[in-house]
């Protein structure tokens, strides 16, 4: 089947490659890459980023859920997989079945678990601030009887910062105390002679923003794929990452539209002057943002073609007056370069008022994943 007819995202395998390599070169020698490849690898597109992970000799991937796991398995992914959320009594048989470490959410969840009867390899989770999933950093006799518990194999522990991208003393003082507690609750239960676990603590920002902390694993997630979660983002480290995903369509269509019409759901675009349109391929079921209506942009001809009317299911409308001799089956660019111009994750999530983690993220299904180079 024809590749790129409709829509689809293009994935820069080499700057994937290069990412890596910067990430490396800021962390401690003994700190290991464990990639986040939950949601569909942040839309990328989970079995062929992490085969390309694979193959630069990454061993460690995390995931949001079991069936994501079970996911990467059967695409031949080997090494440990840790699902960091929560997973259903009734799939426990899974996680055994394909060898996924589970995470414990929590005391309670610890104890359903052992209730099952089988023996299950976890990492344990430490609420040391975020106050979402973990047992609290100074509830050691929690953490303890978890790791007294028969049938868990313990073979790590984590956290997750809340404010690693925090530039203000509020924020690093914060980010400074998770820490604390995370190394507190190590090293209590390195003291009570455990041993043996691993320990990580650092996604994106934290490695950017705090790369000299020394853990076993560090899980990279957005900035991994060349992007950060806000344009006026700020990071400490000196790094040059590239964006390795790139989303285009096709123009299915071209006319005119002439002043004093309106165009699209609701006639939310009114012509104050004659124009060109073109109608793309690609739609809110794709993962558009419906709030880019009458405010994104496109990029057409290497030129800026504004979004006009409300982005559709499947296809959205764009004024091409000033991009050239646009016809059907040329491509349109929503995220990526074309000619002197780039459109970045950055620049359609300030448009839509959220951050680029949902954009990506959001990708639909539909959209075929092509590697390039």
């Amino acid at each position: 089947m024809y590749q790129k007819g409709r829509a689809w995202i293009e994935l820069n395998i080499g700057h994937l490659i290069h990412n890596i390599r910067q990430f490396r070169a800021l962390l401690p020698r003994d700190c290991a890459l464990m990639p986040a490849v939950k949601a569909n690898a942040y839309g990328h597109g989970a079995t062929l980023v992490s085969k390309a992970l694979q193959g630069q000799g990454i061993q460690n991937f995390c995931v949001a859920s079991a069936a994501e796991g079970i996911e990467l398995r059967r695409a031949g992914i080997t090494g440990e997989i840790l699902v960091l959320a929560y997973t259903h009594p009734a799939q426990f048989g899974d996680l055994i079945a394909y060898d996924l470490t589970q995470t414990v959410v929590d005391a309670a969840y610890a104890r359903e678990l052992e209730q099952d009867g089988r023996q299950f390899t976890v990492h344990v989770g430490i609420d040391t601030g975020m106050h979402r999933l973990g047992e609290r950093w100074d509830n050691v006799e929690e953490i303890v009887k978890i790791f007294q518990t028969p049938n868990l194999k313990v073979t790590g522990i984590y956290s997750h910062l809340c404010v690693p991208d925090g530039t203000g003393p509020k924020a690093r003082e914060y980010t400074l105390e998770q820490i604390h507690h995370f190394e507190y609750a190590a090293e209590e239960l390195r003291r009570r002679g455990f041993c043996g676990f691993k320990c990580h603590l650092q996604g994106s920002y934290g490695i950017l923003n705090y790369s000299e902390l020394c853990f076993d694993y560090a899980r990279a997630g957005i900035a991994l794929y060349g992007i950060l979660s806000g344009k006026s983002d700020r990071v400490n480290a000196a790094v040059e990452l590239k964006p390795v995903l790139s989303l285009k369509t096709r123009v299915e269509s071209v006319k005119m539209l002439y002043q004093g019409e309106s165009a699209g759901y609701g006639l939310a675009y009114h012509a104050g002057r004659d124009c060109k349109i073109a109608v793309l391929s690609i739609g809110y079921a794709d993962g558009v943002p419906r709030s880019l209506s009458n405010r994104g942009q496109v990029l057409c001809n290497g030129k800026i073609a504004p979004v006009i009317g409300r982005i559709c299911m499947d296809q959205m409308l764009v004024d091409v007056s000033g991009a050239g001799d646009v016809k059907a089956g040329d491509e349109a660019v929503l995220i990526g370069k074309s000619g002197d111009l780039e459109i970045r994750a950055e620049d359609m999530a300030q448009w839509a008022g959220t951050i680029s983690n949902e954009i990506l993220s959001r990708m639909g299904e539909r959209l075929e994943r092509v590697a390039v180079n």
